[in-house]
């Protein structure tokens, strides 16, 4: 239980220390935490490199992710086995998506805005509720 306080979710408010330090982090890795890549969500073009694609992620005991996802080595913290959780792939369409809410959204399994909004109805009223909410926030910003 008390590894679930290494995970953090990359939202909107922090994406943007993401794209800051995405220099920083290239230069960062070496060894275990080696790039393996680089990130791109296809919907917003967030772009930041990624050291592992999967659901295990190294230096975690205990900890299995709901989804294949790509993380990176939490750059706010000094302990290498906290980490933030980037995105995955939309489970309809395959685009790989970031985990911004203007992007994604996880019920389940991980899908894109675009496709939510292409089969809104077939989801439950509470992600019909959750994209409403999002979207009243949104107008309001």
């Amino acid at each position: 239980m008390e590894d679930r306080a290494n995970i953090k979710v990359c939202t909107a408010e922090n994406l943007f220390w993401l794209l800051i330090w995405e220099r920083e982090l290239t230069m960062e890795y070496s060894g275990e935490g080696s790039a393996q890549g680089v990130f791109s969500c296809e919907l917003c073009r967030l772009s930041t490199p990624f050291s592992y694609y999967g659901q295990k992620p190294p230096n975690t005991s205990s900890i299995v992710l709901l989804e294949e996802c790509y993380v990176m080595k939490d750059p706010f913290s000094p302990e290498k086995e906290k980490f933030l959780v980037i995105g995955s792939h939309c489970s309809l369409c395959r685009k790989r998506v970031c985990v911004g809410t203007e992007c994604s959204l996880f019920y389940t399994k991980r899908f894109c805005l675009q496709c939510i909004k292409m089969h809104l109805e077939e989801f439950p009223q509470e992600v019909q509720q959750e994209l409403t909410k999002r979207k009243s926030v949104q107008k309001n910003d």
